[in-house]
C-alpha cells in the first residue's frame, strides 16, 4: 500500500471515529441538560412563571439581538452583562437583603457583621442550590422568600429594558437602546428566560454524584456541580471551579506538551527523507492561464468582497465606540436607528460574509484554472450565485434590523428576522437559501474539476480530491445551522450552533485553505506533487485530529456533563499542537517566494500567507490555548480575552488567507497589468501592525483586568457597568484608536489597489515593447 493510500486511510478512520465519538457527545449533552419546567411555583402554589412565558421570553431575547447584547451562559457580546450571572447575583442579593432587614433588623446584607453573613451565605447556598424541579409534575417550588426576591429582580429588568428614567443611566452604560423591548407583557416574558438560565447555573445536577471518581465515604459528602458545572463564579451561591476542571485543565497542558513531543520527533525523522531534487521552471506556468469566461465573472465577487471588509471595519469602530458613549456617536443619538446589537449582529456576520466570499470566489476561480475546462453554462451559475449571495444579505440583514428595532412581528422573527446566535443570527429563510447557494458552489466547482478525475492518474489527483471534499463538507455542514427550531433546548441549539462556527470556520475551511495552497505552489512548479501530496495529507490528518473533537471546548458551560468536559480539554489541547510548528512552515513558505526571480510576482500573495501562520501561531495557537483549558475558560468566557482570540484567530488567519487568496486570483484576472507593489506594501504592514496594536494595547490588558476581577470579586462584576465604566477602562477602550486607524488604512489601501486594476490600469510592456521594432 502507498504512503498516500496509508494517510488516506488513515484520515478516513480518524473522521469516522472522531465524528461518533462527537454524536455520542451530543447525546450525553441532550441527556443532561438542564430541564424546562412546565411550571414554576411558591411553596404556596401560586404560579409564577410558565413554560409558555420561558419559551416566549427566549424569542424576545433572540428579537432584540440576543447573543449580540449581553450574553448568556458565557456566549455573545461583551459590553452589556452576562444575564445570567446578572440575574443569579442580583437574586441572591435580594434574598440576602430580605432576610437581613427581616431576620437581623438590619438595612441590609453589606451592613451585618462578617459573623451573621457567613451564616446567611450558607442558608443562601442550601436554597438555591437544592434542586426542587419534580420530573413527575414537571414544575419547580420556590420558597416564598425566594419568589419575593425574583419579583424584585424582574421589576428591574422590565424597567432595563423599557424607557423608564430610572434605568436610563444603565441602559446607556449597556450600550441598549430605549425601549430594547417594545411592550410590557414581552418584557415580563423576558425575565421568565433569564431567570430560567439562572436557575439552571445555581442548581445542583440531579445525579451528579455519581460521575465522582471518589467513592463515598462515611463524614465525606459528593462534590455536586451545578447544570452549567458551577458557571459562573459567584462566592454568594458557592459557585467555584469543581475538581474536574481542575484536573483535566492539568491534563490538557500535559497532552499539549506530549503532542508537540511527538509531532517535534516526527519532524526530526522525517524532513528530508527521501527528497529528490527539483526543478524549477524558468517562467511563471501560470503567464499563460487561459482565463475562461466564469474565471472572469468571478471579478464581481472580489469588489464585493472588498465593499463587506470595508463595511465591517466601520461597523467594528461603531461597536467598539458603543463602549464609551453608549448610545450615541459623538452626540448623535445613534441608537435609534443602528442599535449597538444590531452593529455587533452585522460586524460579526460580514466579518465570515466576506471570508467566506473570497473563498467561494476562489474555489469557483480555481477549478478551471486546474482542469482547463469551462463546463456548459458555468458563468450563467457563477453569476446566479453572486446574485443569490446579494439577496441573501440584503434580504438577511433588512429582516434583522426589523427584528431588533422591534417592528416585526415576533411569530415571523424565526424564520425572517433574527435568530440571536452569535454567528447564526440570520433568519430560517435565509439559512436554507444559503444552505442551497452552497449546494449550487459545491456543484460549480465540482463539474470544473471533473476532467481531473475522469483523466490518466497523478499525484495532484490526491490534492484535488481533498480540496473537492474540503468543498462538499463546507456545503454540506452549513446543514448544522438547519438542526434546531425555534423552541429547541439551548444547550441542543448550542451544540449544534458549535458543529457550524467551529467545524465550518476551523475545521473544513483549514482543509480548503491547505489543499488551495499546496495546488497553487505545485502548479507554479515550486513544489513536488507527490511531496505536496503526503504533506498536505498529514496536515490535514494533524488538523482534524484535534479538531473535531475539540468542538466541545465551547461547550463546558451549556448542560455538559463531566465527562465531555473532559474529552474537550484533551482534544481542544491537541488542536494548538500543528499550531507550533507554523514557524516551519512560514519560512518554507518565504523560501518558496524566493526561490526564482519570477515569483516576484507573488511576493504579496507569499506575505500574506506568511501573516496566516504568523497569527495562526499567536492568535490561534497562544492566544487559543490561553482560554481553552476548562479553568481557564471557566473565568475568561465571555471576557476581552476571549475577544482577543477571536480577532486575532479570525481575521488573523482566515481573513489574511482570503486577501491572499484574492490577490493569487487578481494576478491570473488582472496580471497583465502593471501592480502597484508600493500600496500593498502599506495595506500588509497597516493590516498587521493595527491588528497587533488592537490586542496589545486593549483587548488583552482589558481582558486580563476583567480576568483579576472575576476570580476576586465573581464573574458577575467584570461584566457590571461599576467595572466597564471605571476610567482606567475607557481609557484602554480609547487606545484601541491608534490599531483601528492603521487597520482601516490598510483595507483602505487594499480596495484602492484592486479598484485601480480596473478603473487605471497600465498594462505591464511585453517583451517584443522592451525589444523595440528593430531587435524584434
Amino acid at each position: 500500500m502507498s504512503n498516500t493510500r496509508k494517510l488516506w486511510t488513515a484520515l478516513a478512520v480518524l473522521l469516522i471515529c472522531s465524528f461518533s465519538v462527537l454524536l455520542w457527545a451530543g447525546g450525553e449533552i441532550f441527556r443532561a441538560a438542564p430541564p424546562m419546567p412546565e411550571k414554576v411555583l411558591t411553596q404556596n402554589g401560586a404560579v409564577i412563571y410558565t413554560r409558555a412565558d420561558i419559551e416566549q421570553g427566549r424569542q424576545v431575547w433572540q428579537s432584540m439581538g440576543g447573543m449580540q447584547l449581553g450574553s448568556i451562559w458565557g456566549h455573545g457580546a461583551y459590553v452589556a452583562p452576562d444575564w445570567s450571572a446578572d440575574w443569579l447575583h442580583r437574586e441572591a442579593t435580594e434574598v440576602l437583603d430580605i432576610w437581613a432587614r427581616r431576620d437581623d433588623g438590619s438595612a441590609s446584607y453589606a451592613r451585618l457583621p462578617a459573623e451573621q453573613q457567613a451564616g446567611l451565605r450558607g442558608r443562601l447556598q442550601e436554597m438555591m442550590r437544592a434542586n426542587t424541579y419534580d420530573p413527575a409534575t414537571k414544575t419547580i417550588t420556590l420558597t416564598e422568600d425566594r419568589a419575593a426576591a425574583l419579583s424584585n429582580v424582574a421589576a428591574h429588568y422590565i424597567s432595563l429594558f423599557g424607557n423608564d428614567p430610572a434605568t436610563a443611566e444603565l441602559r446607556e452604560a449597556y450600550a441598549m437602546k430605549e425601549s430594547t423591548v417594545g411592550t410590557l407583557e414581552h418584557r415580563r416574558a423576558l425575565t421568565a428566560f433569564f431567570w430560567w438560565t439562572a436557575w439552571a447555573a445555581t442548581t445542583e445536577r440531579a445525579g451528579t454524584a455519581a460521575e465522582t471518581l471518589v467513592p463515598d465515604q462515611a463524614g465525606v459528602v459528593s462534590n455536586k456541580v451545578t447544570y452549567t458545572n458551577n458557571w459562573p463564579s459567584e462566592p454568594l451561591v458557592g459557585n467555584t471551579p469543581p475538581p474536574a476542571l481542575w484536573v483535566w485543565s492539568a491534563f490538557s497542558v500535559l497532552f499539549l506538551i506530549a503532542g508537540i513531543a511527538i509531532l517535534g520527533w516526527h519532524y526530526a525523522v522525517t524532513h528530508g527523507r527521501g527528497e529528490e531534487g527539483h526543478t524549477i521552471p524558468a517562467s511563471d506556468p501560470f503567464a499563460l492561464l487561459r482565463i475562461t469566461p466564469s474565471m472572469r465573472a468571478t471579478a464581481k465577487y472580489f469588489w464585493v468582497v472588498l465593499a463587506l471588509f470595508l463595511v465591517q471595519i466601520l461597523l467594528g469602530a461603531i461597536t467598539a465606540h458603543y463602549q464609551v458613549e453608549g448610545q450615541e456617536a459623538y452626540g448623535f443619538k445613534l441608537s435609534d436607528y443602528l442599535p449597538y446589537s444590531l452593529a455587533r449582529t452585522w460586524h460579526t456576520q460580514l466579518a465570515v460574509l466576506w471570508i467566506a466570499t473570497a473563498w467561494l470566489a476562489t474555489g469557483l476561480y480555481i477549478g478551471p484554472a486546474l482542469s482547463g475546462h469551462e463546463p456548459k453554462y458555468q458563468r450563467f451559475g457563477v453569476n446566479f450565485l453572486f446574485v443569490s449571495l446579494l439577496l441573501i444579505v440584503v434580504g438577511g440583514f433588512a429582516g434583522q434590523w426589523l427584528a431588533v428595532m422591534q417592528i416585526m412581528p415576533l411569530k415571523f422573527n424565526f424564520w425572517f428576522g433574527h435568530q440571536g446566535w452569535e454567528y447564526a443570527d440570520m433568519g430560517r429563510f435565509w439559512q436554507w437559501y444559503l444552505f442551497i447557494g452552497l449546494l449550487l458552489w459545491v456543484t460549480l466547482v465540482g463539474r470544473s474539476l471533473w476532467p481531473i478525475f475522469k483523466g490518466p492518474t497523478s499525484d495532484s489527483k490526491s490534492i484535488v480530491a481533498l480540496l473537492f471534499l474540503s468543498t462538499v463538507a463546507i456545503g454540506l455542514f452549513y446543514a448544522a445551522a438547519l438542526m434546531w427550531g425555534e423552541h429547541t433546548h439551548i444547550s441542543e441549539v448550542e451544540y449544534w450552533r458549535w458543529w457550524l462556527v467551529h467545524l465550518w470556520v476551523e475545521g473544513f475551511f483549514e482543509v480548503f485553505a491547505t489543499a488551495v495552497m499546496a495546488l497553487i505552489f505545485t502548479r507554479l512548479g515550486l513544489v513536488k506533487t507527490s511531496t505536496a501530496n503526503i504533506a498536505v495529507l498529514f496536515a490535514t490528518i494533524i488538523f482534524m485530529a484535534g479538531g473535531v473533537l475539540g468542538t466541545l471546548h465551547h461547550l463546558y458551560f451549556v448542560g455538559t456533563p463531566i465527562s465531555v468536559v473532559a474529552l474537550g480539554a484533551s482534544f481542544s489541547a491537541l488542536e494548538v499542537v500543528p499550531l507550533a510548528y507554523l514557524g516551519f512552515e512560514a519560512y518554507h513558505t518565504w523560501k518558496l517566494g524566493k526561490a526564482t526571480p519570477w515569483m516576484a510576482r507573488y511576493r504579496w500573495p507569499v506575505m500574506f500567507f506568511i501573516a496566516v501562520s504568523f497569527w495562526n501561531l499567536v492568535g490561534a495557537g497562544l492566544f487559543g490555548f490561553l482560554i481553552n483549558p476548562p479553568l481557564s475558560l471557566y473565568y475568561m468566557q465571555g471576557l476581552n480575552l476571549t475577544a482577543l482570540h477571536a480577532h486575532t484567530a479570525l481575521f488573523g488567519v482566515y481573513g489574511m488567507l482570503g486577501v491572499a487568496l484574492v490577490l493569487f486570483c487578481l494576478r491570473g484576472l488582472r496580471g497583465q497589468m502593471v501592480w502597484d507593489t508600493k500600496v500593498l506594501k502599506v495595506s500588509f504592514w497597516t493590516l498587521n501592525i493595527g491588528l497587533a496594536l488592537m490586542g496589545v494595547l486593549t483587548l488583552l490588558p482589558l481582558g486580563t483586568m476583567q480576568l483579576l476581577a472575576a476570580i476576586e470579586h465573581g464573574y458577575w462584576y467584570s461584566r457590571s457597568a461599576g467595572f466597564m465604566q471605571k476610567p482606567i477602562v475607557e481609557l484602554l477602550i480609547w487606545m484601541r484608536m491608534p490599531g483601528d486607524i492603521l487597520f482601516s488604512v490598510g483595507a483602505v489601501a487594499l480596495a484602492w489597489f484592486v479598484l485601480r486594476l480596473w478603473i487605471a490600469p497600465k498594462r505591464e510592456p511585453s517583451i517584443a515593447d522592451e525589444l523595440g521594432p528593430s531587435d524584434a
